[in-house]
């Protein structure tokens, strides 16, 4: 950063713009910050420069100047009203950093020193907002319990000051941090809240899109598979949107870091949905949805879901296996998938057992762990809990390491015609009873 500051005019700024190398514009941009001018026009453009820093900060990844700057700042901050202060350190500099990978723990650092700041300053509104975002990040980060009670004490301070649009953000990521611990029901209650919320204001695209893919989530979890893919459409349509410049209010015309953001939450909404058309047995539709919708979104985790698909469809173990190995990351760490596939996997297994074993009275466990193409005490283990279950009659006989298996009982068709029989005679009987209660009357 040279020592001479350059004048905060119009042509600093196209100076800055023309600069042949990054380096150089952030070096001209330092300079003009520098300028100790506190006239309205000298104010605007450094308010300007501060934003065109931050870009370019964020784009060269230097997350350390960023944090630096804040510090750098707090003089001209004494100069201008606190509303453009919370603008730019809210939007500018918050968000900048933001953008750069791998600098979430950087990010809480910062988010907390400015909290700091803004107690011993007293700018409640920029407080608040940046509470907020470091809730998201601490929930992001799995430090659940600090997040929730960071979010316990903000949402009643907000609730009072009826900020409706910060009052959404703070439902949705209460919402979302609930569904971490998995307490279900306080979740869908910050959702509720949080479109409730929603129906009073207007609401941004990538926020109505972030509310309706937590409702396909938790309509999920309740295995209310078709509600869940309907959600999980609407929030495709809404990022896909943004991500291909069709909205309005695409700011990804400009940032090509959000327009990322954008494509990654399109993506997983994609398989969502298509996670959703398997749980309910329409597996075939995938690779339509995929040649309709997917086209620009292909990938692995894409892959991924038409793996599973081809493995629903051909209703074969094996296959699932070699999915889940093959893409192990996209459907075992991802933990909304992991959950819905390790029900279904256990449902194919039983489908499966059950075909295996019909033909049989009695047969080793050996022979059916080949036939199935599992280890021997995986099936063993399954069988026995299936016979807990009582989805089907029989026993393991683990001295001889064999199953067992018996007839199912046919129930006899003269009791329950009895019990029939019984009970249309006693209404019968009460309804000679009321006549002759009324004649004799």
């Amino acid at each position: 950063m040279s020592s001479s500051y350059l004048p905060a005019t119009s042509d600093s700024l196209a100076q800055a713009s023309e600069a042949k190398t990054p380096s150089e514009a952030i070096s001209i941009l330092y300079r003009i910050l520098e300028n100790p001018s506190s006239s309205s026009e000298a104010l605007r453009i450094k308010e300007q420069a501060i934003f065109n820093l931050c870009d370019l900060l964020s784009q060269e990844n230097r997350a350390e100047d960023l944090k630096n700057l804040l510090s750098q700042l707090r003089p001209f901050f004494s100069l201008i009203p606190k509303a453009k202060t919370a603008k730019i350190v809210n939007k500018g500099i918050v968000d900048a950093m933001a953008k750069i990978p791998g600098t979430s723990d950087l990010q809480i650092t910062f988010c907390k020193e400015i909290v700091q700041w803004t107690h011993s300053e007293k700018r409640t509104f920029l407080r608040q907002r940046i509470e907020s975002k470091l809730a998201a990040l601490l929930m992001e980060n799995k430090e659940y319990s600090e997040a929730l009670t960071l979010l316990s004490g903000l949402i009643k301070e907000v609730r009072r000051l009826d900020d409706k649009l910060l009052l959404l953000e703070i439902d949705l990521t209460e919402s979302k941090l609930h569904y971490s611990l998995r307490n279900l029901p306080k979740a869908k209650a910050a959702l509720t809240a949080a479109r409730t919320a929603a129906n009073a204001i207007y609401v941004p695209p990538d926020q109505q899109g972030d509310i309706d893919l937590q409702s396909g989530i938790l309509h999920a979890e309740e295995r209310d598979y078709k509600t869940a893919y309907s959600y999980f459409y609407e929030a495709f349509e809404a990022f896909n949107a943004l991500a291909t410049n069709d909205s309005k209010d695409a700011s990804s015309k400009k940032d090509p870091k959000a327009k990322a953001k954008y494509i990654a939450k399109a993506i997983y909404s994609l398989k969502y949905m298509l996670l959703c058309k398997i749980m309910v047995n329409q597996a075939d539709d995938v690779a339509g949805i995929i040649s309709s919708r997917g086209l620009n979104y292909q990938g692995p985790e894409l892959d991924a879901m038409k793996a599973v698909a081809d493995a629903h469809s051909k209703r074969s173990l094996q296959l699932f296996e070699i999915a889940l190995q093959n893409f192990k990351a996209q459907l075992d760490e991802d933990p909304i998938v992991h959950r819905h596939l390790s029900s279904l996997y256990d449902t194919l297994m039983e489908q499966n057992l059950c075909r295996l074993i019909e033909p049989f009275s009695r047969v080793e466990i050996a022979h059916i762990a080949e036939l199935i193409e599992l280890p021997a005490d995986h099936v063993e283990k399954k069988l026995s809990q299936m016979i807990l279950d009582k989805k089907f009659a029989g026993t393991l006989d683990q001295g001889a390491g064999c199953l067992v298996i018996f007839e199912d009982p046919k129930q006899d068709a003269i009791y329950p015609a009895s019990l029939e029989t019984v009970s249309n005679m006693g209404k019968v009987v009460d309804s000679l009873f009321v006549r002759s209660t009324k004649i004799m009357a």
